[in-house]
């Protein structure tokens, strides 16, 4: 998502989300940040802007709590699979309001009481330039006494090591719209300098091993206390950390950092 970024990085910022019919299958299983942050639309109230909404798996649970949501995305593939998704029924869609753009820099001139960047969408934020110019995004759109939500990934010691030349065999998955099934393998790698970290996903053909195909997918690793200190310098103080969806403090063996930020005085 930045300027400064390299085109390995880049590529890593979208190559996971063009195939949008293969992301739902994946991720059709996550529903407990799904409840999480519909309920905290509920109790906030709307429109909720949200940042990064994807193919609108979370969109769709807070239009089903009547709360009326714009959703941002910059790619292509992943809004035409949220419109679809919420196409029908007709008072599911006249809630959503669809837009495509960049987080680090759209302005809609409106204010929200709540704001929200959901599914580790700010581990796109791979620099500090990155970063502040999408506090100022929330900064301009977020209504006094508003909250700003979002998760991010947990870093974890054992993971950050992985060896790079290591290949992780995890099973097999079946793609939606061929029907092909493929074994599905994962590498990991992590430049320890920048904190970016790539995965890529392989896939390789169950009856045909020549049909092979490579998904690059890069993070931006983010500390606890980097970023409560980033929050901090960028006018934010966290309000609640979770470690998960039900609300549990933030521990070592979280998978997420769940966070609900207030703007600072």
């Amino acid at each position: 998502m930045t300027d400064d970024a390299d085109d390995a990085v880049l590529e890593g910022s979208r190559a996971h989300y063009e195939d949008a019919e293969y992301y739902d299958q994946a991720y059709r299983k996550r529903r407990d940040d799904v409840r999480f942050y519909a309920q905290l639309a509920a109790q906030h109230g709307g429109p909720v802007l949200e940042l990064g909404c994807g193919t609108g798996r979370v969109t769709k649970g807070i239009v089903e709590r009547d709360v009326a949501v714009v959703g941002v995305d910059a790619v292509d593939a992943m809004l035409e699979r949220a419109r679809a998704r919420l196409a029908k029924p007709k008072r599911l869609a006249k809630r959503v309001e669809w837009v495509e753009g960049d987080l680090r820099s759209i302005r809609l001139e409106r204010r929200f009481p709540l704001v929200i960047a959901p599914f580790n969408v700010l581990n796109h934020l791979y620099f500090r330039a990155d970063f502040e110019r999408a506090m100022a995004t929330v900064h301009a759109h977020l209504a006094e006494g508003g909250r700003f939500a979002f998760d991010v990934r947990m870093p974890h010691a054992s993971e950050l090591a992985r060896d790079p030349e290591k290949v992780y065999r995890v099973g097999t998955v079946t793609r939606p719209d061929t029907k092909t099934r493929y074994h599905y393998r994962e590498r990991f790698e992590l430049d320890p300098v920048t904190q970016i970290q790539r995965i890529d996903f392989a896939f390789v053909g169950v009856d045909d091993p020549s049909d092979f195909h490579l998904t690059p997918l890069t993070h931006r690793v983010f500390t606890p206390t980097e970023l409560e200190a980033l929050l901090h310098y960028n006018g934010f103080a966290i309000e609640h950390r979770y470690g998960d969806w039900s609300y549990e403090p933030l521990h070592a063996g979280a998978e997420s950092q769940v966070m609900i930020c207030v703007q600072r005085e």
